[in-house]
């Protein structure tokens, strides 16, 4: 994928990976900011927790 993100001073290319895994059995995503999300009952909830989080560092971006 080739294009910029907000935070990009010039397009690059992003690779997109996997970002849902299990961690000792239980269900978690990772985020550009290297933290990891969950854990979580099943792939709809994380997928449902994936673009809530997107939305909200969306909001942080734009209030700054």
């Amino acid at each position: 994928m080739y294009g910029m993100r907000a935070q990009d001073n010039a397009p690059t290319t992003h690779f997109r990976s996997d970002r849902l895994c299990r961690v000792n059995g239980e269900l978690y995503f990772s985020t550009r900011e290297n933290t990891l999300e969950g854990p979580f009952d099943s792939p709809e909830a994380a997928m449902r927790e994936i673009q809530a989080y997107i939305e909200r560092m969306q909001l942080l971006s734009t209030s700054h």
